[in-house]
This record gives C-alpha cells, structure tokens and sequence, in this order.
C-alpha cells in the first residue's frame, strides 16, 4: 500500500512540480492538496493556474483545496510553502505527528532539522532523534537547500572528502523560475541581468558548510572551508549556472579531481530510489557544456553537470555547474528526501 501524502502550497509553482513528480510514483500518492484560504473550498482544476508543460494530473484535478490550517491524515507531508509562512505551519504539522519534507527556509539553519541532500549527508538523518527528545514531537521537519546550493554542495562532497576544501568563490546565474509565478517583472528580465537576490548570498554561504559538516554529539559541526557568493537573475526559465573556483588541502591532478567526480556514487544510487539518478554528477568535457537549455534535465532533472574544468591562477581549479532548480533544487530534492526515510523504515 502506497504512503498518503499531502503537499502544502499545491496550487504554486513548487508545489506543482511535487503533484508532477508525484503522479504515478511507485511508493507514494497524493491523498491532499493544501492552499491559501482564497484557494480553499475549490477544486485543485479550479484553484491552480498550471505553468508546467505536462497536462495536471487526472487524480488530483477534482480534489478539494484544503485550508492550511486543516487536520490532515497523511504521515508524510511536501511543504512548497513560502518562506516565513511555512516556519509556524511545518511545526504544528510536526507536532501532530507528521513528517514533514519542507522546500521552505524558515528551519533550514535550525540545529536540531537536517538540511539534507541524499547523496551528500544521509547520516544527517539522524537529527530527527534529537529534534523529536528536544520539542517533544513525533513528527519530524527535514529541509531541503537553497535551489542554488544544491548543485554546488552535489559537487563539493566527493572533492571535499577527497582533497579538502579550503576556500570557494562562486558566481551564479539564476533562472526566473526561482523567483516563483509570476516572479520577476518581464520589464526587468528580459534583456537585462539582475545582479541582486534579497537573502540569497548569505544562504549560499551558509548551508553548504552545514550539509558539508559532521554530526557530532547530537549537533553539526560545520565545515570549516569559507564561501564568497555573488548571486545574479538571469533570463533563463529554469537551471541555475554557477561558476566555481576552489582551493584544496590538497591539490590534485586534473585528471584525479575529473575522476573523483566522475566516478562518485552515493547511498540513493546504492538504494536505486526511485527518482535518484543513475549518475549524480555527470562531467561534460566539451568547452561550452554545461549549457542551461541542454543540460538542466540530466537524469530526470536530478543529476548535477560538471563542465569546464580547468587550473584556475588564484585558487588551485575552476568549473562550471549546473542543476535543475526546481527539480533538484526544490521539489525533486525533498521527494528524494522521503524516499530515503522510506526506504529506512521511517514510515512503516
């Protein structure tokens, strides 16, 4: 029998893509949709305005919109939920029992809520012991990053673990689609590039070291490599670029740091969960790859491109990389998340 889950935020963007990845998923169906209260009462066909290129799924089409501060019945739910709203919602769901996978960054930074990429840090899993003796809940919060930290930290933990990090400066380039429907004004993003994104820098300076850290006596201890990111909107619909300079404990060869990355696999792929790619980091050797229209849907949307790397005269290599940010870096990511509890026993 499948896990009922619900999805908070279902009509936005974000929270489309969760009932798209849900539809047809061989552990778990949606048996709830949650909105804004302007949305309750309708039906889901009715209440969300569908921006994904695939049809709404029949299943969900004639649900009823729930309020969110309805009792729900689901172990297991998805938060697409918008920053500061999500922080007081995701605990009372969490203290009624529920697990909630939030995309949202209100518990990101918390000490007891894994912040938590499959691939990078599943024995951050274990926070959700802690977090539950610590508030008195059965439930559980685990967050997925930032969509722009994602691919990033996908990349830094096999060089991390294999030469040492010491040092990363980043550039991005953000597509519009993280900025949500009906996000950035056409006049501001069409030929023209936004060298700002309110909160983002300090969040892609930060999350890495926690998911990058270890877990010791009940807490994260960061990892202690620095981080300088410059975040910038880009008209691009979906895929963040960012290029990458980093400095190692040690310095590898070239082609020792390609194959690190090359021939990384982690436990999702151990597990073969159903939305893990076969390969997490796919490495492009050709100039001009990554590219955001042709690389973002690698595995599904779930892998992570490496491209261009090269010696870099400041630091010791450079490259580019590349990641689906609403997949990877939103729904995709804490779908991932809750597979990894499940095929853990978390709801069983």
């Amino acid at each position: 029998m499948k896990v009922r889950v619900a999805v908070l935020g279902a009509t936005g963007t974000v929270g489309q893509r969760f009932i798209q990845l849900l539809d047809g998923h061989p552990w778990f169906e949606v048996a709830a949709v949650v909105g804004s209260e302007r949305s309750a009462g309708r039906t889901y066909g009715e209440a969300a305005r569908w921006v994904l290129d695939t049809p709404m799924p029949a299943p969900v089409r004639a649900m009823t919109v729930l309020g969110d501060v309805a009792r729900l019945d689901t172990p297991l739910v998805f938060s697409a939920l918008p920053s500061k709203t999500a922080g007081s919602i995701e605990s009372r769901l969490a203290s009624e029992g529920h697990i909630v996978c939030s995309n949202a960054s209100d518990h990101r930074m918390d000490a007891d809520v894994p912040l938590l990429i499959p691939e990078v840090n599943p024995d951050h899993l274990e926070l959700i012991e802690v977090q539950r003796r610590r508030r008195g809940w059965t439930g559980a919060i685990v967050t997925n990053p930032n969509c722009t930290a994602t691919g990033p930290t996908m990349a830094l933990r096999p060089l991390h673990d294999a030469f040492g990090v010491t040092k990363l400066l980043l550039v991005s380039m953000q597509a519009l689609s993280g900025a949500g429907y009906p996000g950035v004004p056409s006049y501001d993003a069409v030929d023209n590039v936004v060298p700002y994104i309110g909160g983002e820098e300090p969040k892609v300076e930060t999350e890495p070291q926690k998911m990058l850290g270890a877990v010791r006596d009940g807490a994260i201890e960061p990892a202690p490599f620095v981080i300088s990111a410059h975040c910038n909107r880009v008209p691009v619909l979906e895929g963040h670029l960012i290029c990458m300079s980093v400095s190692f404990a040690r310095r590898p060869i070239l082609d020792e740091l390609t194959a690190t990355l090359r021939g990384w696999r982690a436990l999702p792929q151990e597990l073969n969960l159903p939305s893990a790619p076969p390969q997490p980091i796919i490495v492009r050797d050709e100039p001009e790859r990554p590219q955001t229209r042709r690389d973002r849907d690698a595995g599904r949307g779930m892998s992570t491109t490496v491209g261009r790397v090269r010696e870099c005269p400041i630091l010791d290599y450079k490259f580019v990389c590349l990641s689906h940010n609403t997949i990877r870096g939103a729904a995709g990511g804490s779908l991932l998340n809750a597979e990894l509890m499940y095929a853990q026993g978390m709801f069983r």
